[in-house]
Formats: C-alpha cells, sequence, structure tokens
C-alpha cells in the first residue's frame, strides 16, 4: 500500500469524498455531521493523505491544525470493500507517525456516537485514544464522541 499527500484535484479521491460525505449524511443528523467537503479539505490548515493498493485508492485521511502542539484527525475513510483488510490500521499509523513529525504533542477526532461507528472507535482504541470532552470549536452532542492522544 503507497500512501501520499493528496493535493485533491483528482476525479477519484472527489469522488471518493463526495462518497464519504453523502454516507455521514444518510448516518448522521446534519447538525451533527463534521465531515469535510472537498474545499473544506483543500484548506492551508490541513494536510490530506491518500492510500492506494495496486493503484486503487483504498482509503484516506487528513490532519487538521488547530494549535502549534494539537492537531484534528479528519476524513479517516476505507473504500467500503476493503474495511477490516488493514488499511485504515495501516494509514491511521501512517498519520500519527507524520503528526508526531510535524511537531504536534495531541492528536484528537471526533466520530460518530452510532453504532455504525463502532469499529471506528475501536481502532482509535487500539492506538491509544482515549475519550474526552469536546475540543476546537464542539459543542457536547449525543451523536458525537471525542477522542484524544498525546503523542
Amino acid at each position: 500500500m503507497k500512501i501520499v499527500v493528496d493535493d485533491l484535484s483528482g476525479p477519484e479521491i472527489a469522488r471518493f469524498l463526495d462518497e464519504h460525505v453523502q454516507q455521514m449524511r444518510s448516518l448522521t443528523p446534519l447538525e451533527s455531521k463534521h465531515a469535510l467537503d472537498l474545499d473544506s479539505l483543500r484548506k492551508p490548515d490541513i494536510t490530506f493523505w491518500s492510500a492506494s493498493d495496486g493503484g486503487s485508492l483504498v482509503g484516506c485521511g487528513a490532519i487538521k491544525r488547530l494549535d502549534v502542539d494539537h492537531a484534528e484527525l479528519k476524513s479517516m475513510r476505507t473504500r467500503p470493500t476493503q474495511q477490516r483488510s488493514g488499511v485504515a490500521s495501516r494509514l491511521l499509523e501512517h498519520i500519527v507517525a507524520e503528526a508526531q513529525r510535524m511537531g504536534f504533542t495531541r492528536l484528537s477526532l471526533e466520530t460518530g456516537a452510532a453504532d455504525f461507528f463502532l469499529p471506528a472507535r475501536r481502532l482509535y482504541e487500539k492506538f491509544g485514544f482515549q475519550y474526552c470532552g469536546p475540543f476546537a470549536e464542539y459543542r457536547p452532542d449525543p451523536n458525537s464522541t471525542f477522542m484524544t492522544r498525546v503523542l
């Protein structure tokens, strides 16, 4: 699997992210949806990676700089046909290492509280993320789960 910084200019990643946003909209009330669209992911405070295997896009993830020490994990997604194949673990391992290399000392995330998101929460637990309260601009929300990890 190859993981690279992606400038988000290709049509394949645009479709992949649109599927992500549409899926989140179908699962989460609009006021609780925090998935970023393509334009939001192109902002300078975000670093975005795509993962490919055999030339096919299989996953993505990003970090958003919150301040000099703290970043937020965003847009973690694995192609549905590739779920539970190790893509997310390898991608998350890469992103955590890159966040450390960039000088961040804390990495936090927001994910859904519904059962659909349980595999994601288990993945984050496996990587040392612990449950926490809302951070940055987030507010308490019964549809959201917040996690953080010291790097």
